[in-house]
């Protein structure tokens, strides 16, 4: 079996990211631009920059109050979710708690048939396993591509977010937990059925990052060149 990487780029100019995702092509399956981290108006540029590889990419747009870096003005970053949308990308990475608060951009993205990957974030714990299924079914109602992350602060709260593999189901589920006690969930979960795991170039972008080098030893992927 096969398994698969995405890699993280979170670069504060489109000239580093242009570089980087050259890079990180080379190596990966697919790559993750976050877009929150350039300066607004050097969005529509980055986006035509690296349109021509959007087949391989996710767009994430993540706010500061999701742990991302776009400031709080929320119209202006849906004003740019919908750009994005335009150029369709492989997946849009779209939280969970926006397409709940804001039913019209639900609407609308239905609309364009963009590909979404609706994605949920615990910074400070795990939550209950029941907590978890529960949102998983309430993420599965805008996409079947389901991105459910939390902190591990023990072996058992990693050991829990892989249990959500257990059941298969429609969703093309990615569930892991970040931080030192997750890191190894980041591995595992592609045994479990996850469809790739992120990884950095180098430099961790979330807390237990892997690098992609570091990954392809874990597993024992060879790309062929």
């Amino acid at each position: 079996m096969k398994y698969k990487t995405c890699v993280s780029i979170a670069e504060n100019s489109p000239k580093k990211i242009k570089i980087k995702l050259k890079i990180a092509l080379k190596k990966s399956d697919y790559v993750e631009v976050r877009l929150d981290f350039l300066k607004i108006e050097q969005i529509p540029n980055t986006l035509e920059i690296i349109k021509k590889d959007l087949n391989k990419i996710i767009c994430t747009l993540r706010p500061t109050t999701e742990g991302g870096k776009f400031p709080s003005n929320e119209k202006e970053r849906i004003t740019i979710i919908k750009l994005i949308a335009e150029y369709n990308p492989f997946l849009l990475d779209i939280e969970f708690n926006t397409l709940k608060k804001d039913k019209k951009l639900a609407e609308y993205l239905k609309s364009t048939k963009t590909k979404l990957l609706v994605s949920w974030h615990d910074f400070k714990k795990t939550p209950k396993s029941s907590e978890l299924k529960s949102k998983i079914r309430q993420m599965s109602k805008f996409s079947s591509n389901v991105k459910i992350v939390s902190t591990a602060k023990s072996t058992e709260d990693a050991t829990r977010m892989l249990e959500m593999y257990s059941k298969k189901g429609k969703n093309n589920l990615i569930s892991f937990a970040m931080g030192d006690a997750g890191k190894l969930s980041r591995i595992l979960c592609l045994y479990l059925g996850s469809p790739y795991t992120y990884v950095s170039l180098g430099k961790a972008v979330a807390p237990g990052q892997f690098s992609i080098d570091e990954v392809n030893k874990i597993i024992n992927l060879k790309k062929s060149k």
